[in-house]
């Protein structure tokens, strides 16, 4: 019954022989290795978009008006990303790992870069409409502000706009960082080790499944909570500075 499966005679044969409970650690390992690496793949892929994004619909009527070639570039750059986002974003995240591990990565017999890789292109357009979103918001006084300092667009954007839109979306940014980590728990699908995965090979080996899952869901559950309560106290910080 389940009641006899939450022993604690059965909990030490579950988790402790064979040290089985090394593989939920290795598995929480390569999680945050994941998770991180991602994050910081999305973040660069974010900046990069958003400021495409923005740039042209900030832009695009006085670049039209006056042609040239560098308004068919930056509407070439918005339509590449505009496809991106929409692909991205409309596709499941596992999806998109299958197909890099097994046909863009089909050589490669490592699973966490190929995961790396997979969650970053897929958390980057979400962290790019966070981005747009913090651009957008920031008072064009500000830009005009940067050019009257005699700063063109772009360095207007990289000291005065992209400083102030990190600490506007910076909460958002952490959610963002908390949901990739719930996201990776389909790392297993292929082949890599994550913490879901060891749990699941725990529960094959033991045909028990009711203690390794409760452990894992227990481990995601208590990482959740710390990130959400270190999350709400980043928020308050910030009001306080604002006031």
């Amino acid at each position: 019954s389940i009641l006899d499966e939450f022993t604690i005679e059965r909990f030490k044969s579950v988790m402790l022989d064979d040290e089985r409970y090394k593989l939920l650690f290795d598995g929480l390992r390569n999680t945050f290795v994941i998770t991180f690496g991602a994050l910081a793949i999305g973040i660069i892929i974010g900046i990069l978009v958003a400021a495409v994004r923005t740039s042209f619909d900030k832009n695009k009527e006085a670049m039209q008006a006056h042609g040239g070639i560098g308004y068919y570039i930056l509407l070439v750059l918005n339509s590449i990303c505009k496809v991106y986002l929409t692909v991205t974003r409309g596709t499941p995240v596992v999806v998109q790992l299958m197909i890099c591990y097994f046909l863009v990565f089909q050589a490669s017999d490592n699973g966490v870069p190929v995961a790396i890789f997979a969650f970053g292109f897929n958390s980057g357009a979400y962290v790019a409409e966070i981005f747009r979103a913090g651009i957008m918001s920031i008072d064009h006084g500000q830009f005009e502000a940067g050019r009257s300092l005699g700063f063109n667009y772009f360095q207007t954007m990289r000291f005065i706009i992209i400083p102030q839109m990190f600490k506007a979306v910076l909460p958002t940014l952490c959610n963002e960082f908390i949901a990739l980590i719930k996201e990776t728990s389909v790392a297993g699908y292929v082949g890599v080790m994550d913490l879901t995965k060891a749990g699941n090979t725990i529960a094959g080996r033991t045909y028990s499944y009711y203690i390794p899952l409760l452990m894992v869901a227990l481990i995601y559950l208590v990482l959740v909570m710390i990130l959400t309560s270190l999350v709400g106290k980043l928020e308050r910080r910030l009001r306080k500075s604002e006031r």
